[in-house]
């Protein structure tokens, strides 16, 4: 059954016509169309690799023009980008997921980086520092200009980005998701701060996973489904909600959130025991402390906990010694005492981890999916010290296929993938590992709900299998959905341990704010 888009109201800032874009064997975009109205804030939405992002490089001048078909219109003029430049005398700025600040430039810095205030040949330091703090004003950020950008928080620094886009006369603002790596707290007030740029008639385009957040937020969506628009509707229609936009997203009502799941739990497969771990240069910060934890066969068991209880540190510090110092407790694996001190222990007793930052500590991103997925397990296809690169063409492709990775070739880099796509390649290179325990560290962060329902799926295959695994997650109905069990953490303590039958959201949220014994 085909969608029908509704049609534009008159006052349109922006108009995308008929894009199409193509990268070798991939029609990335097939004749998408984007109307976007002035003082808005609309929402783009779509699982990954729909092509939400390459729709807004083309719009911002990543992918210039020539490179693809179509015609862009602002303020019902055509206009023609070769640049981000280009684009940004226009008044649109974009934000991408990945924020492009320099960790070690100051805040005011970075806000006129590229675009400094000169004084002749010199960078007038007063002007700038005065400038920053009026821009700082505007989005509400509290801090003195001269801070290292290192210094301050994800969440303040994505507010860095948007008065660096106030700096440069932002008419239209782009944010690609905005609250990916936020904290609730952190994510409200960046909406908050969305709604009044709105009211001083700044236009936002949205692209976010986080359906709660668009249906709060949002005046129109736009749905994007396998690079092409399926769907357009102003939020104020009786039927917008977040079912309809399930609906448009994955072609199908997704009535489930979760996957189905029986337990069928065995005997203790992992256990530690008074795990205690000191941060790695501040000697006198304890971040674990005598941490006792334990997962059977069969068993998915998670760890919930607010930013900075040490969820993290602790599972780190478990695989390999990978985070911290540890100060004290014992491992069991099978009953008997094992030996953590490396990664390569950790791999060889079948403990693996997969970071919640994949694109740092979990892929290389500028090598091919084949070379990824075979990393962590170099022996299977290099028994006599060669690679067998037949093998792991086969061993890819295997994965490709039953990991159902949307990709033309093995062979292609992991950088080209959707961040759902990316998450499987990561998984499936711990997969190949054959580990008997799984720690995953926010699986499904930055993914949108058909493929997080797909990530759900395989953590339940995997527990089928009778192996153990470890989820950590902030969405507590994550958590509550998909497992057995769930550890409480509050500053660096384990508080609590519920059956997620019976757990709920306030008592989880209870357990995780408890305050530190004496």
């Amino acid at each position: 059954m085909s969608e029908t888009i509704a049609e534009p109201r008159l006052d349109t800032v922006l108009e995308m016509q008929h894009i199409t874009k193509e990268f070798p064997g991939v029609r990335a975009l097939d004749d998408v169309t984007l109307h976007v109205e002035r003082g808005e804030i609309h929402a783009i939405c779509g699982e990954n690799g729909a092509g939400k992002s390459t729709l807004m490089k083309v719009l911002s001048g990543v992918h210039p023009h020539g490179t693809y078909e179509g015609e862009i219109l602002l303020e019902g003029e055509p206009v023609r980008f070769n640049s981000i430049k280009d684009s940004e005398k226009k008044g649109i700025v974009i934000i991408h997921q990945e924020l492009a600040l320099s960790p070690y430039l100051s805040i005011a810095e970075n806000i006129f980086l590229g675009n400094e205030i000169r004084r002749g040949p010199f960078i007038n330091w007063d002007e700038t520092r005065e400038r920053a703090i009026e821009l700082l004003g505007r989005v509400e950020l509290n801090e003195n200009p001269m801070t290292p950008v290192n210094q301050i928080g994800v969440g303040k620094q994505q507010l860095v980005e948007i008065a660096k886009a106030m700096s440069k006369d932002a008419k239209l603002l782009i944010l690609d998701e905005p609250t990916a790596e936020l904290n609730d707290s952190d994510s409200e007030h960046l909406l908050n701060l969305l709604r009044r740029l709105r009211q001083r008639g700044i236009t936002c385009i949205i692209i976010s996973h986080k359906l709660g957040e668009i249906e709060s937020i949002a005046d129109t969506v736009t749905i994007i489904r396998d690079g092409t628009t399926v769907d357009w509707f102003s939020m104020q229609e009786p039927d917008a909600n977040q079912s309809r936009m399930i609906r448009s997203m994955v072609g199908r009502p997704l009535d489930k959130r979760y996957p189905d799941h029986t337990p069928n739990v065995g005997e203790e497969i992992f256990r530690v025991e008074d795990w205690t771990v000191r941060h790695p240069t501040q000697s006198d910060r304890i971040v674990v402390k005598k941490a006792n934890l334990s997962v059977h066969r069969g068993e998915i068991v998670g760890i919930a906990g607010l930013m900075g209880s040490g969820r993290t540190e602790l599972c780190r510090s478990i695989f390999g010694h990978s985070w911290g110092h540890r100060l004290g407790g014992t491992a069991y694996l099978n009953g008997g005492e094992v030996d953590l001190s490396s990664v390569g222990r950790a791999l060889d007793a079948g403990i693996a981890y997969a970071s919640e930052d994949r694109k740092v500590f979990g892929l290389n991103l500028i090598q091919d999916i084949r070379i990824n997925i075979s990393s962590a397990a170099m022996k299977k296809v290099a028994p006599k010290g060669f690679i067998n690169v037949n093998e792991e063409l086969h061993v890819a492709e295997q994965y490709r296929r039953d990991m159902r990775i949307k990709t033309p070739s093995v062979l292609n880099t992991v950088g080209s993938l959707s961040g759902g796509n990316q998450q499987k390649v990561a998984l499936s290179k711990w997969l190949y590992t054959d580990p008997q325990v799984l720690i995953l560290d926010e699986p499904t962060r930055g993914i949108d709900v058909g493929a997080k329902f797909e990530i759900y799926t395989i953590i339940n295959k995997l527990a089928e299998q009778g192996r153990g695994v470890l989820v950590i997650s902030s969405e507590l109905p994550e958590l509550l959905g998909i497992c057995d069990r769930i550890y409480t953490l509050s500053a660096g303590r384990i508080t609590g341990c519920l059956d997620a039958d019976t757990a709920t959201q306030e008592s989880l949220m209870h357990l995780m704010t408890l305050e530190e014994e004496d």
